[in-house]
């Protein structure tokens, strides 16, 4: 029997072996650019200079001076609060809004409509950081569309990017604006899945279609929404620096330092403290990490869905 057992598991790879040749590159890149460079965070640890080695004789190593310092710092608090309340109002308005558009998308009797939906929500993702702050600029600028239409009503110009009650609003819902579409791909490649003789026997036993999409098509993805729910928590400290950066100015300074601004400010201008930097982003990373076990845990204890 086990020999039976070999055989069959060694037929199995060998029939597997063009899936693996052909996932290689990818695991290969994978490895290249997000594991190998995990030793660099050792530099946490050492009191290190731009051109120091990481392994050398003259190495200092300092222990976890570089995170008490974080710690201690004047803009400990003011960053992570800046950073929280921007990343957990973000989630609430972006992850169910990808769910409920391509619910209503594949609700749609015209399909060819709903392609071109589809199309146009989803060309916003493609639009580079750079250019979709330009396009904030020429709408919400002090001399943008909107302060124009407002003055031309006897209103005063608002200077969105200088007023911090403006800068999470406006960062939030243009990041929405350009990935639910994206986002809502996902969601739809399950719902095609769906068996459309359940939707026939729903239509017979009298369900109007927001009843056929509430216990037909929301149970068919939520097995995807569970595991997407879980990738998301863990990612929810993540916030990239690079839009934060482009949309800070002077007025908006106060909410608009991140984490992420913090430690590129602090690792690549003016005298670079790398070492500091990257202790901060691994406090970042540790506190993502233990939010994507705390999520898994919970997924896993109250339903059938977790990633381990």
């Amino acid at each position: 029997m086990n020999n039976l057992a070999r055989k069959e598991r060694l037929k199995n790879i060998k029939e597997s072996i063009p899936f693996y040749i052909l996932i290689l590159p990818a695991v290969v890149i994978v490895f290249l650019m997000n594991y190998l460079p995990i030793y660099g965070v050792l530099i946490s640890f050492q009191d290190f200079m731009p051109g120091d080695k990481i392994f050398s004789d003259t190495t200092i190593w300092v222990g976890f001076r570089n995170f008490t310092r974080f710690f201690k710092d004047v803009q400990f608090w003011s960053l992570m609060k800046n950073t929280f309340l921007i990343c957990i109002e973000g989630f609430i308005i972006g992850f169910p809004l990808p769910i409920i558009v391509a619910l209503m998308l594949n609700s749609l009797k015209n399909k060819k409509y709903g392609k071109f939906l589809q199309t146009v929500f989803t060309i916003p993702h493609f639009i580079s950081l750079v250019v979709l702050v330009g396009m904030l600029n020429l709408f919400f600028g002090r001399y943008g569309l909107v302060n124009n239409i407002f003055a031309n009503m006897g209103f005063e110009r608002y200077s969105y990017f200088l007023e911090p009650k403006a800068f999470r609003p406006l960062y939030i819902l243009s990041s929405n604006w350009q990935d639910f579409g994206w986002s809502a791909i996902i969601y739809l490649a399950a719902l095609s899945n769906v068996d459309p003789q359940q939707h026939e026997a729903a239509v017979l036993d009298g369900a109007s279609r927001f009843q056929r999409i509430l216990y037909v098509d929301f149970p068919a993805i939520l097995p995807i929404v569970s595991v997407m729910l879980i990738m998301s928590i863990g990612g929810l400290m993540g916030v990239g620096y690079e839009k934060a950066l482009l949309m800070q100015t002077d007025g908006n300074l106060g909410v608009s330092e991140l984490i992420a601004t913090y430690v590129y400010k602090k690792g690549l201008t003016g005298v670079p403290d790398q070492a500091y930097a990257t202790a901060i982003g691994l406090f970042n990373s540790v506190i993502n990490v233990l939010l994507l076990i705390i999520a898994n845990t919970t997924s896993k204890k109250f339903s059938e869905n977790s990633l381990w």
